[in-house]
């Protein structure tokens, strides 16, 4: 992912796997990659275009706390939304912050 990150633009899993093998002492192979690449766009993390007879991936999420939320979204659903509103409405600043950021993305 932070390949994805740091590209900020489409990437093919050859250009994936050389940046990950040039910072490795042993080399990923190919379909090790390839096969991780799939399964994460399976997940929504990933996004995924056809390029000539392959495909380019990009980042659907901006970092790891994003895949975090959406994890936690996923396997808890509206109990996970509700702890966390009871979280915020204990702690006044995490409440002021996240009113915050609701009125800056209106």
């Amino acid at each position: 992912m932070r390949v994805l990150w740091t590209e900020r633009g489409p990437l093919d899993v050859r250009s994936v796997l050389e940046r990950l093998n040039a910072q490795r002492p042993t080399a990923l192979a190919y379909t090790t990659v390839m096969t991780v690449m799939a399964r994460l766009a399976e997940k929504g993390i990933l996004r995924r275009h056809m390029n000539g007879r392959g495909y380019v991936y990009e980042a659907a999420v901006a970092d790891a706390a994003a895949i975090a939320v959406r994890n936690l979204i996923r396997d808890f659903g509206d109990a996970a939304v509700a702890q966390f509103i009871d979280e915020a409405r204990a702690d006044p600043a995490l409440r002021r912050r996240l009113e915050r950021l609701l009125r800056d993305e209106s």
